[in-house]
């Protein structure tokens, strides 16, 4: 699939839906098909018709959709069987996949996420998974260690790092997985679906370039 079609239009974006599918179903998934870890968030409880996080802070920057414990890395599975289990006991609970192990995340605003998206098709670049989140973010999947040779990959390429919106996220990082909710503010979705063809990620390398201009653009 291509990314005209990706970025076509609204309904494309909200791939796959995961229509019927719980978060337990799809928390087990992601460790038995992707091989990701997975580790239970917080979730949304609704109160008086209003739908505010378990952390039960009213300020919560990411109501129902971060780490509900301090010792969450502990808590992160790769096995379909444990997640089954976590997910039983706590079914409401987010999907948060721990960034650092299996892949890397290169976090930008959605504006320069899309336009990086387009160049990306036009150079015909092999694309990893990318999540769009409610907090007007795109993510784009790596292959880990990106956290540490980004910030020399953009300044060769002319660009002073601390000038861009661009954030690794790498070990003790973690991104939300669809359909993860970010209180009313909408649910994480793929720009980019986990395809049999994206199983092998991109090197941080290969996606700096386009991701960085259009960072760059973005300003």
């Amino acid at each position: 699939m291509g990314v005209e079609e990706t970025i076509a239009g609204t309904e494309a974006v909200q791939i796959p839906k995961q229509r019927g599918e719980s978060l337990l179903e799809t928390a087990v998934r992601y460790a038995e098909e992707r091989h990701w870890d997975v580790f239970p968030g917080t979730w949304l409880e609704a109160v008086d018709g209003v739908q505010h996080c378990s952390c039960e802070d009213p300020a919560c920057a990411a109501p129902g959709a971060h780490p509900a414990r301090e010792d969450w890395a502990t808590q992160a599975t790769g096995s379909a069987t444990v997640a089954r289990r976590i997910w039983q006991k706590q079914p409401g609970a987010s999907i948060l996949l721990p960034t650092g192990r299996t892949f890397d995340a290169i976090s930008v605003p959605e504006t320069a996420g899309f336009l990086a998206l387009a160049r990306m098709e036009r150079m015909e670049l092999t694309l990893g998974p990318v999540t769009l989140t409610p907090s007007r973010r795109m993510e784009f999947f790596v292959l880990p260690g990106a956290s540490v040779k980004v910030p020399d990959l953009v300044g060769k390429i002319g660009w002073s790092p601390a000038t861009l919106d661009l954030v690794v996220l790498g070990e003790g990082g973690y991104v939300a997985a669809p359909p993860t909710r970010f209180g009313s503010r909408g649910a994480v979705q793929w720009a980019c679906r986990p395809t049999v063809a994206n199983r092998w990620l991109p090197d941080a390398e290969e996606l700096i370039s386009p991701l960085a201009y259009a960072c760059g653009r973005d300003r």
